[in-house]
């Protein structure tokens, strides 16, 4: 059985969050701690829950979500694991983050990339990676078939979507993505998201102004 914390760090509030199973192992996903404060935060909650992280995975490469990726790095030796269409991005966040006035410890970049239908592995249990573009160009979301959640990134939010005028955005490819990838999962799962509340498949597809079922 899978455990989903979530913390919210940065200016921007981005959700990260940390999969664990009764094991104790645990993947993070999306870290975006800015600060000794925000790091700490993420630490103590590894250490006192006597977690052992095997994983880091980002769903895309905005300034964001990126921002703990060198302090999980060096603190924990994990790789950050992501689809190769975001690399561009990536790249970007070491001039984007002075203009935002944020500290940024410039990411490692991996040697392998992600792809859409690679299990995602934790423990015994295993998400599957689902190809979500149009937020940014090559946008992953975890999907646990067998617990009925998501880690859905900047997709889809409670009664909102991912913004799509950032570069590599592409509003009808996200449309057509949230309908094909995401609103055919059984409406019981659960999304977390990149930012704000979580929400279910079938909340969004009966309520949200931007796109309903």
């Amino acid at each position: 059985m899978l455990k989903v914390h979530s913390f919210t760090f940065n200016a921007f509030q981005e959700n990260s969050y940390i999969v664990s199973d009764e094991d104790g192992n645990c993947a993070i996903f999306d870290p975006g701690m800015s600060g000794p404060k925000e790091e700490k935060t993420l630490t103590s909650y590894i250490e006192d829950n006597n977690l052992t992280p095997i994983a880091l995975y980002n769903t895309h490469c905005h300034i964001d979500h990126v921002l703990g990726n060198k302090f999980i790095h060096d603190t924990y030796g994990l790789m950050p694991n992501f689809h190769e269409g975001e690399l561009p991005l990536l790249v970007t966040v070491e001039n984007i983050a002075p203009m935002y006035g944020f500290r940024y410890d410039t990411s490692p970049i991996p040697q392998t990339f992600l792809q859409e239908g690679d299990p995602i592995l934790i423990g015994k249990n295993t998400l599957k990676a689902l190809l979500v573009p149009g937020h940014s160009p090559a946008h992953l979301c975890f999907y646990s078939e067998a617990q009925g959640f998501i880690i859905g990134g900047d997709v889809l939010f409670k009664n909102s979507i991912g913004r799509t005028d950032l570069p590599g955005g592409n509003h009808e490819q996200l449309m057509e993505n949230i309908k094909q990838k995401i609103y055919t999962l059984p409406e019981s799962t659960i999304i977390y998201p990149g930012h704000g509340p979580f929400t279910t498949v079938g909340f969004e597809k009966t309520t949200n102004p931007f796109i309903r079922a």
